[in-house]
């Protein structure tokens, strides 16, 4: 999505209350094969993942004039306050509260699960995909999942979010929207509605 479609994305969200945490992009993609070629520690693949999110979110927010990144809770409400998106970066609190695993099971979906548990927020993930599928949307017969218990969630072993976040969904008894983020009025349409039966499609994931 980065960086056209996520800039797209925010310039479309301008105006709301919401708190972005970016991806890591294609750098993760980047560290996962020095990973499996040489094979570094889980705690500095799981730094320098968080680190690239930061970087991902520093280039996001050099191109709008209405985000302000943070690093911690405490400047959230003042940023919205000033009529500005604010974009987290979670490397510092990460490092504080330090209670995320430290694997490749683990991205910025369950980041966000985790913050979003925090501030008792809706949480959003935005894909390159409508949602969750039954199997790779590429193959055939592959079947978008409207709505799905996070319990169901834990025998998948690939779909577009990580395989941490049905645990962490379950654990906070957090609910989830998953939907494609290179369609911005979709994600607007879910950040103002709090109902879950919109006419296109994504896929909403029941965390009791």
């Amino acid at each position: 999505m980065f960086p056209e479609h996520a800039i797209n994305l925010v310039n479309a969200l301008k105006g709301t209350n919401s708190l972005l945490i970016t991806g890591a992009g294609e750098f993760a993609n980047l560290i996962r094969e020095y990973d499996n070629e040489i094979g570094f520690s889980n705690d500095i693949t799981h730094e320098v993942a968080i680190e690239s999110m930061s970087i991902i979110s520093k280039l996001l927010n050099d191109k709008l004039d209405f985000t302000e990144i943070i690093d911690n809770f405490n400047d959230i409400n003042t940023v919205l306050n000033d009529g500005k998106i604010p974009i987290l970066i979670t490397s510092k609190i990460l490092k504080e509260k330090n209670v995320l695993e430290h694997s490749w099971r683990v991205s910025s979906d369950s980041i966000s699960a985790y913050i979003s548990h925090i501030l008792k927020t809706k949480l959003l993930i935005t894909t390159n995909v409508n949602g969750i599928y039954t199997r790779n949307p590429t193959l055939k017969n592959s079947k978008l999942i409207k709505e799905i218990d996070a319990k169901k969630l834990l025998s998948f072993e690939q779909s577009s979010i990580d395989l941490m976040l049905p645990e962490l969904l379950i654990e906070f008894g957090l609910d989830c929207f998953v939907v494609n983020g290179n369609f911005p009025e979709r994600v607007l349409s879910i950040v103002k509605s709090d109902k879950c039966n919109q006419n296109f499609n994504y896929t909403y994931i029941r965390g009791e």
